[in-house]
């Protein structure tokens, strides 16, 4: 896989740039459709591009997310799309099975392949990530079978490689906030900063 397994380390927390791209373009889905959560009217979109093995992505999910998704996606502010980038075949890995799980299992498996991160994003990890998918409710038998599922390989692929394209992602987790470009993790802080501009009464 042309994965791009050479990159220099993360940027700093929440680095806004000055690139900002069309929303249009931006939404597009990839050829597995989108993974979505929120009011599709809320006044701001956030898409997040993550690689499943990447700390900081893993720190975002289980420290700063759930704030996000209390404060900002249960209200019908934000309407949050999460969009796959893996950096390694085991982050592509990770990420087929999520996208092997039932519609609605979807975040589910993916919060805990975050959580679980450190078990399975290990030097051999085919042994733990069976595990952490049998909590998911994966048998063996359909656990290989998801991984062998070239379709759904495919469907992560271009995703990533259209973001690292179109929008010059080259690093995770990358966020676009309304179109607006921001690199790195985001403490809640940062966000509620970000999204001000947009939820002006």
């Amino acid at each position: 896989m042309a994965l791009v397994a050479t990159l220099s380390a993360m940027p700093l927390a929440g680095i806004a740039t000055a690139q900002t791209f069309s929303s249009a373009e931006l939404m597009q889905a990839g050829p597995l459709g989108d993974k979505a959560m929120g009011s599709d009217k809320a006044p701001v979109t956030i898409i997040e591009y993550a690689s499943a093995t990447c700390s900081h992505c893993a720190d975002f999910t289980v420290d700063t997310f759930p704030k996000l998704k209390q404060k900002y996606i249960d209200t019908g502010k934000v309407r949050f799309i999460f969009r796959e980038f893996p950096f390694d075949p085991v982050a592509a890995g990770a990420f087929m099975l999520a996208r092997c799980a039932p519609e609605d299992k979807y975040f589910p498996v993916l919060d805990l392949l975050f959580h679980t991160q450190r078990q399975w994003a290990v030097e051999k990890p085919l042994g733990p990530l069976l595990t952490v998918a049998k909590q998911a409710g994966f048998t063996e038998e359909s656990f290989k079978a998801c991984l062998a599922n070239q379709k759904v390989l495919d469907g992560i692929e271009a995703v990533r490689n259209r973001a690292a394209q179109e929008f010059k992602v080259d690093s995770t987790p990358t966020f676009f906030i309304n179109g607006q470009v921001f690199k790195g993790n985001m403490s809640i802080e940062e966000i509620d900063k970000a999204l001000a501009p947009y939820l002006k009464s």
